[in-house]
C-alpha cells in the first residue's frame, strides 16, 4: 500500500502546475509540488524496500520432509537464521496478543521454545494459521494468552 501511494503522489507531481493559483494570485503554494515528489518518491521507495525485504522471512512445510521449516533475515544466498522441526514433534503453539503487539512461540514436546519462530515467519492472523496447522495434526495444542 505504501508504494502504491508513493508512487501515484511521486507521478502526480508530474502532472501537477506549481504556479496553479487561484484568480487573485494570493493562494499560491509552488513548493508543495516539489515537496510532494519527494515525499512520494520516499514512501514509493520505502514500500519497494518492504516488498523486496518480505522474502527474507517466512515459513512453509518441506514436500519432501513433511517438516515446518521457517527463517529470517534471509538476504541473497545468506541463508540467514530459521529453523525446522516435523510438526509430529510440535507440542504447543502460543499466541500472546496485547493492545500493542502479538509474540508467537513455537515449543516441542520437550517445552523448549524454537529459535527463530515468531510472528513474522508466519501470516496475519496467527490464529487461523496455528487452527489450519491443528486441524491437519490435533496432537498440537494452541495456547492464546
Amino acid at each position: 500500500m505504501l508504494f502504491i501511494v508513493g508512487s501515484m503522489m511521486f507521478t502526480a507531481t508530474f502532472y501537477a502546475d506549481p504556479r496553479n493559483c487561484d484568480e487573485s494570485e494570493r493562494n499560491c503554494a509552488p513548493w508543495l509540488v516539489p515537496i510532494a515528489k519527494v515525499v512520494g518518491g520516499a514512501f514509493g521507495l520505502l514500500g519497494a524496500g518492504k516488498l523486496v525485504a518480505n522474502t527474507s522471512s517466512g515459513s512453509a512445510i518441506d514436500p519432501k520432509t513433511g517438516d515446518l521449516v521457517w527463517w529470517q533475515d534471509r538476504v541473497g544466498s545468506s541463508g540467514g537464521h530459521g529453523g525446522r522441526i516435523h510438526p509430529s514433534k510440535i507440542s504447543r503453539i502460543r499466541i500472546r496478543s496485547d493492545s500493542d503487539s502479538d509474540e508467537v512461540s513455537l515449543y516441542d514436546h520437550g517445552g523448549e521454545r524454537q529459535a527463530y519462530f515468531d510472528g513474522e515467519v508466519i501470516p496475519w492472523p496467527f490464529e487461523k494459521w496455528a487452527k489450519a496447522l491443528a486441524e491437519k495434526w490435533p496432537h498440537i495444542q494452541i495456547e492464546s494468552v
